[in-house]
């Protein structure tokens, strides 16, 4: 059974920086691109980035981008996402979630209907 657990969210000042884990059970990331998306109270869910199956594919939204860098540890099974310099619209719950692609794929994807499997989420407050 696939499973996604997120942790690391918090609150932090504007400029700050937290770093997210997502940690998967039931499947190999070697067949799963890892995509991390947010959800502010009262806007859609959008995507913010994606690993691919490879681990060598990386994809970020224009809002992050220069800010946030995701990364894999395959060994711990365990997808990461450093967020850096912060601001106070960063303020959302985010998430992590699995779709199954080719094996060692370098592919990414940043739209959630892409994905079928997702974690509970973890809260990421920004403000002073």
């Amino acid at each position: 059974q696939l499973q996604l657990v997120e942790s690391g969210g918090g609150l932090v000042q504007p400029g700050g920086s937290l770093r997210l884990s997502c940690a998967v059970s039931g499947f190999s990331l070697d067949y799963y691109a890892i995509g991390w998306f947010r959800q502010a109270p009262g806007k859609e869910r959008e995507g913010v980035s994606c690993i691919s199956s490879s681990g060598s594919g990386t994809a970020y939204a224009d809002f992050v981008k220069g800010r946030f860098a995701i990364s894999r540890d395959n060994a711990k099974n365990t997808v990461y996402l450093q967020m850096s310099s912060l601001k106070p619209e960063d303020t959302a719950v985010y998430y992590c979630a699995a779709t199954r692609v080719g094996y060692y794929s370098t592919g990414t994807f940043l739209a959630a209907s892409q994905y079928r499997s997702w974690g509970q989420g973890t809260q990421v407050t920004v403000s002073s």
